[in-house]
């Protein structure tokens, strides 16, 4: 049961019952509630453990008709809170992000556990132990969170415009049966007997054992993955690559994809729509992503249209929750110990949706720093859209050839 609803069902009865008849009901919804349900009316009410256990004892014994033993209103030990008043706001300064508290205290810089918590409310003059610090945190509201990514930056203010502008020329492309593809690196991975997050299933007690640190090891490298994927048809294409993340390897990686997949899927077509993010080595400002692609285009005779994603938002770039993040599902708990074993788990994934994935290694040199003169730029045959030409463009083949 959420506890936000169990508290707010059971303190609707304060101010109705006895001590004896809350302790009562209360026991009887922890008992209702099974396992756990001590702890789940103990974090909602505040109410001791040992309390609503003694309440359950008595559910189980004939009932006492006598109340004799009733406690008066206001009767019992007083809250530490009653009797500090400052506790609770010295506490809740320690806690709280940002520039309330003091300064000057080393809670700012180390993990708040309720252990730290308390000692250092010791030492401002309160006399509290650990777990009644954690009750209290619970009481009021606070619990143990991670961090929740949500920040992108700044929103330009075009940002919508811009997907409602991909998504109409995606569609117009589908509709003339032309491929749409969505390209981008994904994380770059050690290659080696080296820990991957995630779990599969083993012997019991006989985990695969794996190097303590992440180091690099010089004779393995690592490995570069670059995907393509295709909208229309949900199938991938990704290339490991083993030298640099650079505008030639993205640019290669799609041209093998055409090679391998494309052409035979797509035999009429005269052009292809790309999809990529804002940034990385397929960004808008890369000279050598745009030069690479007219050598692509020129090679291929295809007229690319090219569509970047506005700043800040790649997570809404296809190839991420359709492509990578099924290969991530499909490779945990697995040590990447070579680049044969990579390409296995990428051409291996699947999914109930049919997706299918072909991986390949790109033993390529692809050095960095390589700078396209403005000669050269001057011969990219390349037509801004009219909407964003930072971001849409086309490039048209410079030969007749296919």
């Amino acid at each position: 049961m959420d506890p936000g609803v169990l508290r707010e069902k059971l303190t609707s009865l304060d101010g109705i019952l006895d001590e004896r008849r809350r302790r009562l009901v209360f026991a009887a919804e922890a008992r209702a509630l099974g396992r756990g349900g001590i702890e789940l009316v103990h974090e909602a009410t505040g109410m001791a453990r040992s309390t609503l256990a003694r309440g359950i004892q008595e559910l189980a014994q004939p009932p006492v008709l006598s109340t004799s033993r009733v406690r008066r209103a206001g009767g019992g030990r007083k809250q530490l809170v009653e009797k500090d008043p400052a506790l609770l706001s010295d506490l809740e300064a320690l806690v709280e992000p940002g520039t309330r508290g003091d300064p000057e205290s080393t809670l700012r810089w180390t993990l708040k556990s309720v252990r730290v918590l308390s000692r250092e409310l010791h030492r401002r003059g309160h006399v509290i132990s650990y777990p009644v610090v954690a009750e209290l945190l619970a009481k009021n509201g606070y619990s143990l969170q991670g961090n929740l990514k949500t920040k992108e930056g700044t929103r330009h203010p075009d940002r919508n415009a811009q997907f409602e502008y991909i998504n109409a020329q995606a569609l117009a492309q589908l509709r003339v049966a032309g491929p749409v593809i969505s390209v981008d690196s994904k994380k770059k991975e050690l290659v080696g007997d080296f820990k991957n997050g995630g779990k599969e299933w083993r012997p019991a007690g006989m985990p695969e054992k794996v190097r303590v640190h992440d180091f690099l090891i010089p004779e393995k490298g690592k490995a570069i993955p670059y995907g393509v994927y295709d909208l229309k048809r949900n199938d991938g294409w990704v290339s490991i690559g083993i030298d640099h993340d650079t505008a030639s390897f993205a640019v290669h990686s799609i041209g093998r994809w055409w090679q391998k997949m494309g052409r035979t899927a797509y035999p009429r077509s005269r052009t292809l729509l790309i999809t990529a993010d804002a940034g990385g080595s397929n960004g808008p400002r890369v000279r050598l992503w745009k030069w690479e692609l007219q050598r692509f285009a020129d090679r291929t005779g295809l007229t690319l249209h090219v569509l970047h994603f506005p700043p800040g938002t790649s997570k809404w770039n296809k190839i991420e929750h359709r492509l990578f993040s099924f290969i991530t599902q499909n490779w945990r708990g697995r040590p990447l110990t070579s680049l044969a074993v990579i390409v296995s788990l990428i051409g291996s994934t699947r999914t109930q949706t049919g997706l299918r994935v072909r991986a390949e290694i790109d033993n390529g040199k692809y050095p960095k720093g390589r700078e396209i003169s403005d000669a050269e730029m001057a011969r990219v045959d390349l037509r801004p859209d009219r909407f964003h030409g930072d971001w849409n463009y086309s490039i048209i083949p410079r030969t007749a050839k296919r």
